[in-house]
């Protein structure tokens, strides 16, 4: 039986408002990423998408945006966490590398990708092994797109642009495999 996985960016936040490198390091929601979140929520409750369960990154702005995208009750997980980018987190962004990153944050005890890539993966997994059959879970911009890419050889949809706050990413799971079927972007303007 194939389940449904919506994973999305957290809302706007003031770090990303500023341009700084946010990997574990934490900022709150702005009153955009307030709009976003709410603009999510209704989107979930337009198109009568009720979840069995919901998880959350530990950082307060996937938290703050879980809550309010839906009221159910939820778990943080450790492994749903941003990329840890090492002594470049709260940095400017204008310091990262062209990507894609490679083990570059590595050599400043950051995570190396496929580490990464590899703890995002195995947290959905796990997620989606448990008694869920529609799950929300909220995560960040370097975990999508890694978790993407992780499983790129089974889906025929992508994104090439960034993965904007709130995107929200559909997946099936069936077989032990994710499958990405339906991006959806939203206009906040």
């Amino acid at each position: 039986m194939k389940k449904i996985l919506y994973l999305i960016r957290h809302g706007q936040t003031m770090f990303n408002l500023r341009r700084k490198v946010q990997g574990f390091c934490d900022s709150p929601l702005t009153e955009l990423g307030i709009k976003q979140a709410k603009v999510a929520a209704k989107y979930f409750e337009d198109n009568n998408i009720t979840f069995d369960h919901a998880y959350s990154s530990t950082s307060e702005r996937a938290c703050d945006t879980l809550e309010i995208v839906t009221d159910i009750p939820y778990k943080r997980l450790k492994g749903l966490k941003e990329w840890n980018f090492g002594t470049f987190e709260g940095e400017s962004e204008d310091l990262n590398p062209p990507i894609p990153y490679g083990d570059f944050f590595a050599k400043y005890g950051g995570e190396e990708e496929k580490e990464f890539q590899k703890r995002i993966a195995d947290t959905c997994k796990k997620i989606m092994e448990e008694d869920n059959e529609i799950v929300l879970a909220v995560s960040h911009g370097a975990a999508c797109r890694n978790f993407m890419r992780y499983w790129a050889y089974t889906s025929s949809v992508d994104q090439k642009e960034r993965i904007g706050n709130c995107c929200i990413l559909k997946f099936e799971y069936e077989n032990q495999e994710f499958k990405l079927i339906e991006i959806i972007n939203h206009n906040f303007n």
